[in-house]
């Protein structure tokens, strides 16, 4: 007899929508990837490396210059210094570094607060490890942490907070003050804090990334993740990293030696000489931006209410002044008579909470934006 140790979990809701994409052949602006390639440099470096052979295992932790770039840009960006040989560990991508940040340090009984709408790995990652989700609801309309309710919440059982900065699905930002209050409510504790960071360099209207990195009072508690798939629009790559202090980081390295045990060899190879052209991700943010306008000024006249992303490639979109339908409903709606997929927002709730939102993604070429904006503003009840 088979006993699931997730029973109440099926597929996730990005791998249902993509399904329905195909099945109606709609404009895909669920799932969170470009429909545009990588570099051709990097592609070019990624070829480079396979024709001279490195083509073999890498060191588990990733291999040694990948680590020291990291470390250098991290130093030059945040201001600290992470050593590359015991701080620094290249992952499958930022999921997988979430997974094994997760498992390595949740236990039976430990209590992990996550806030929601989250991405949907956080809980059932935790779940998996005899961990409890405790969730909090940020407040509508702008997605906030209400931090006098997380000071109630925190308790001798909190092992973990985990923090997401640009925030998937909102956008939102963890400002400097957000930090501060962070700073004070774990000072004195022995709670760890993930804080997922894949979106830093896709931040809007000279806003700023508050990386934890920046915070020398949270540097020995904060397992820090990234992901090389979102800055250089190669997802299907699934390069990432994690960035921890030393006795955090050899914990990290037990548990990922036996998940993966090392990544793409030619990749870390490529994207340790790309990452030296700084202004492919310094004008990442300008980049997005231009597709985020362009997207909101396409939109203006449709029934849709937004208000602008400060991040991420993810656009809110609420739907109240159109329909009254559920978001499930509605965004099954939109694909099958529509020819657009979308993500309800109740996806990143763990109780359906239905505000009449969907999550669309702008990370699209300007043709796909404009077929699916002229397709958005004919959508009635």
């Amino acid at each position: 007899m088979i006993r699931s140790k997730l029973p109440n979990v099926g597929k996730s809701i990005f791998t249902v929508m993509t399904e329905m994409a195909n099945k109606y052949n709609a404009i895909n602006l669920s799932q969170g990837f470009p429909d545009f390639n990588p570099s051709s440099e990097l592609i070019n470096l990624v070829s480079k490396y396979m024709n001279e052979g490195h083509n073999q295992y890498a060191p588990t932790q990733g291999i040694l210059r990948l680590r020291e770039k990291i470390s250098a840009k991290t130093e030059e960006l945040y201001g600290q210094n992470y050593n590359p040989e015991t701080e620094i560990t290249i992952t499958a991508g930022a999921t997988q570094a979430i997974f094994i940040a997760i498992t390595t340090f949740v236990q039976e009984g430990d209590e992990v607060i996550i806030f929601e709408p989250a991405y949907d790995s956080y809980a059932p990652v935790i779940k998996e490890n005899g961990g409890k989700p405790v969730y909090l609801s940020t407040k509508l309309p702008d997605y906030k942490i209400d931090w006098e309710e997380l000071n109630k919440m925190v308790n001798a059982r909190t092992r973990m907070i985990i923090i997401n900065s640009p925030h998937n699905p909102s956008g939102s930002l963890l400002t400097a003050d957000g930090v501060e209050k962070l700073i004070k409510l774990v000072t004195g504790t022995k709670i760890l804090i993930v804080s997922d960071e894949v979106y830093e360099h896709i931040i809007f209207d000279d806003n700023k990334h508050e990386s934890l990195a920046k915070y020398p009072s949270l540097r020995n508690r904060s397992i820090i993740v990234s992901s090389f798939g979102k800055t250089y629009h190669a997802t299907g790559w699934k390069i990432g990293y994690c960035i921890a202090p030393e006795n955090v980081m050899a914990e990290i390295r037990k548990i990922h030696q036996f998940n993966v045990f090392s990544v793409n060899t030619p990749m870390q190879n490529a994207i340790a000489d790309y990452i030296d052209n700084k202004e492919a991700y310094l004008n990442l943010s300008k980049f997005y931006q231009e597709r985020r306008d362009l997207f909101l000024s396409m939109l203006e006249g449709s029934g849709f209410k937004f208000t602008p992303t400060k991040g991420t490639y993810f656009q809110l979109l609420d739907y109240s002044e159109i329909s009254h339908e559920k978001d499930v409903d509605f965004a099954n709606r939109l694909v099958s008579e529509y020819g657009i997929a979308t993500i309800p927002a109740s996806a990143f709730y763990h109780d359906n909470f239905d505000a009449k939102v969907l999550r669309l993604c702008f990370a699209k070429s300007t043709e796909t934006l404009e077929k699916a904006t002229k397709i958005l503003k004919t959508v009635k009840a």
